[in-house]
């Protein structure tokens, strides 16, 4: 018995893809294109334009006519709002989302639904790509780990492109929309915590780099990232504390102190006690150093909001280990009192970090229970080696990017440590090591001229920004 065109069209199908598209008119066509050409058939394509004002809303509908496109338009709502729209209008078992300036290779569908039928355990699949320039030529091949060995899963998939279980995201409960900005963390850290994730190491889509791109807004994606990172340990329970400690040798003891230079309208030891005693996580704050003058503008400054150890002279040589001070104002400061769960260690020298910043490390060594977690900058350009006969690149070329070499830079002067392991090690860092991603200028570290006027510079800017905003 024949099935009619009616009753064809009402059978579901097994992938939804839905493309995202704000203003970009002039790469959705090749979007588009790229889904209704793949060798897997059995799929819908849900095209939702979010308020654009080019020419996008005429090239959507010149497809409108295509069994398999649905199109949605919207005022502009953001792209979480978005993302629960597509969730609740997709019919496939699969669902992915492609970004309108993004395009897929001919067998994404069918290599990516491929691995979940065949492990029903796997909640989201996803795989490697190419990064292309805004006019679509090739930049490099950026391949993942093989996440068969990945045991720390605090490198989340590709925002796009990343296929899923829509059973999975509906359980879960969707996209948090108090979200506006994200690059797929909020749902990466839920789906971890109740299924299993896989991926492919092929290069499945096209990920252009252009200027307009989401993940080059940094700031805000950090940020975003910050208040995922809070609500899913709020989520757990008992949020960890911390006591932070703040050492600084002093101009007695270390020939070039900066800590009481002026900085703006401060000194540069005040930038990091500021930030730290607005955080969250951190319950008591202390500065151990062997320098009365930085005891006594501490003492002035903040009277008792922040707890001055007077470290010994001992402590306080070049030779000496950081850890060995630490315990000392450990000691100082809790003797009698609460213990807290986690030590965060802030050094001066980098004056411009964030308590949200401070905040999202403690964060993540409880979310990922890691034993430690350090500050990191990503380092893009290449590396070399010297082996006696001449430069050897650390990467492999510059058009391959391995994420298993991918190299972080320590920045920010951000150490957490878990409290049972640093008192176990007596290691500020080591074990299970997860790590934060700081913005450039949390990242600015004094240690030369040029540094102070780049920071004196940011910090004439940040003024200028409070005055405006008080």
């Amino acid at each position: 018995m024949s099935v009619g065109i009616e009753s064809a069209m009402n059978v579901a199908p097994r992938i939804t893809v839905y493309l995202t598209n704000h203003n970009y008119g002039r790469f959705i066509g090749q979007a588009i294109d790229s889904v209704l050409t793949q060798t897997l058939p059995d799929f819908e394509l849900i095209v939702i334009d979010d308020g654009s004002t080019d020419d996008s809303r005429s090239i959507i509908e010149s497809y409108s006519l295509h069994p398999k496109v649905v199109a949605i338009f919207q005022e502009n709502k953001g792209l979480n709002v978005t993302n629960n729209i597509a969730l609740r209008a997709a019919r496939g078992e699969y669902i992915m989302r492609l970004d309108a300036d993004d395009w897929l290779d001919p067998h994404a569908l069918q290599v990516m639904a491929g691995i979940l039928d065949r492990d029903p355990g796997v909640g989201l699949v996803f795989p490697d790509y190419y990064t292309v320039d805004v006019e679509g030529r090739m930049i490099e091949l950026v391949r993942r780990h093989n996440f068969t060995d990945v045991e720390l899963h605090d490198q989340p998939a590709h925002g796009a492109c990343t296929m899923a279980r829509r059973s999975c995201l509906l359980e879960i409960g969707g996209y948090d929309e108090s979200f506006r900005c994200q690059d797929g963390w909020d749902i990466w850290i839920r789906v971890i915590q109740h299924y299993k994730v896989a991926n492919v190491n092929l290069p499945l889509f096209y990920y252009r780099q252009h200027d307009r791109n989401l993940t080059r807004n940094e700031v805000d994606l950090l940020e975003a990232r910050a208040g995922i990172l809070r609500w899913q340990a709020q989520r757990k329970g008992r949020a960890l504390t911390a006591t932070a400690v703040v050492p600084v040798r002093g101009s007695h003891y270390e020939h070039g102190s900066i800590a009481l230079q002026p900085l703006g309208d401060r000194a540069v030891l005040d930038w990091t006690l500021d930030a730290a005693l607005e955080c969250e996580r951190i319950k008591t704050l202390a500065i151990t150093t062997p320098d009365q003058d930085v005891l006594d503008h501490v003492a002035s400054r903040y009277g008792n909001r922040i707890v001055g150890v007077a470290r010994s002279a001992e402590l306080a040589r070049m030779n000496t280990h950081i850890e060995d001070t630490v315990f000392h104002a450990l000691a100082a400061v809790e003797s009698g009192g609460e213990r807290s769960d986690a030590v965060a260690v802030l050094y001066a020298e980098c004056p411009f970090r964030t308590p949200r910043q401070i905040d999202m490390a403690i964060d993540m060594l409880d979310v990922f229970e890691t034993d430690t977690v350090v500050g990191v900058r990503p380092e893009t350009d290449l590396f070399y080696t010297h082996n006696g006969k001449g430069l050897q690149p650390i990467r492999s070329t510059n058009e391959l990017r391995l994420e298993r070499e991918e190299i972080y830079r320590s920045a920010g002067k951000l150490y957490v440590v878990r409290r049972e392991y640093f008192e176990r090690m007596h290691k500020l860092t080591g074990g299970r090591i997860g790590h934060v991603v700081v913005d450039p200028h949390s990242a600015i570290q004094l240690s030369s001229d040029w540094d102070f006027e780049i920071a004196r510079y940011w910090a004439s800017r940040l003024s200028i920004t409070r005055k405006a905003k008080g």
